[in-house]
């Protein structure tokens, strides 16, 4: 069997400019931040970003590195506007693709069905349309009524954080909510998972372990072992995300060179830098799961 271990220096390589990056999890929850870190620390700039985005989207953009961002929103939840995206947004710095959830979702299982379009009637009688003319209605050969075609949204590259895999790039997923982290990996021509524990091919084969995993092991590109990778988002049932970073972060685009000086601290360093700086991992592994 292949061996799909690799850094996440490795992993990143792969991205260059002007590529379309998706970007599981879902607002502060399982991203796959160690990974945005390093695609931050890379050259490769002009992306096209396709997020249910959080920090993920909104440390790219306050690096420039985002040129056109297709989102149903970007948020922290308890800071409900994603601080950074939000200056980037009201700045007009990006082209932007502003669709509802359930449309962002048919788009990624357009990609991963290899189909051009998926007809739905999300979007029928609203602003979506007038905002984002490319997307087209087509009349049903069924039942002669309108629908929206909405497009597919077709990956360069997708970034994934999971729980658990093996080298030969199975993935496991036990939180509540997988999100599109399916959809994103079968709508990318590559895909590279961050995951916190490293585990031998025999794990998937106890009791029901197999059912926690969501996508062919033949959609993962590469795999990078980095333990409490998804911080400061969470990564159920093993961390919560850390609400007193994220603040830290959140003040931090109040102040006058406040990107550069989190960056500096937080970005321009190694993983292993990150922990500590942070608290370190048994500080990390205690943050407790939200209640929603």
């Amino acid at each position: 069997m292949a061996n799909k271990l690799m850094s996440a220096a490795q992993a990143v390589a792969h991205i260059k400019d002007g590529m379309t990056v998706g970007i599981g999890g879902w607002g502060p929850r399982r991203k796959p931040m160690a990974l945005v870190r390093e695609l931050l620390r890379s050259p490769a700039k002009d992306f096209t970003v396709v997020a249910y985005g959080g920090a993920d989207v909104g440390m790219l953009c306050a690096a420039g590195k985002v040129k056109k961002l297709i989102f149903a929103f970007v948020s922290l939840d308890f800071i409900p506007l994603e601080p950074y995206f939000r200056q980037a947004r009201q700045s007009g710095a990006l082209e932007v693709m502003e669709i509802d959830e359930g449309m962002f979702m048919l788009g990624l299982k357009a990609a991963a069905m290899r189909v051009p379009f998926i007809p739905t009637r999300l979007g029928l009688g609203t602003d979506v349309l007038r905002h984002n003319p490319d997307i087209k209605l087509i009349h049903s050969p069924y039942d002669k009524k309108q629908w929206v075609a909405m497009p597919a949204l077709p990956l360069d590259v997708a970034l994934l954080h999971v729980d658990r895999a093996d080298a030969r790039g199975v993935c496991q997923v036990k939180g509540p909510d997988l999100y599109m982290d399916d959809l994103f990996a079968r709508a990318a021509k590559h895909t590279f998972v961050s995951c916190d524990e490293l585990v031998d091919s025999s794990h998937f084969a106890q009791g029901e372990e197999a059912r926690y995993v969501h996508w062919e092991r033949s959609e993962t590109t590469g795999v990078v072992h980095l333990p409490y990778g998804a911080h400061p988002s969470s990564c159920a049932p093993l961390y919560g995300f850390d609400a007193k970073h994220f603040k830290e972060y959140a003040a931090s685009a109040k102040e006058a060179g406040g990107w550069q000086q989190y960056a500096e601290r937080y970005v321009h360093c190694s993983q292993e830098q990150y922990l500590e700086r942070v608290g370190g991992p048994d500080a990390i592994a205690k943050l407790p799961l939200p209640v929603f």
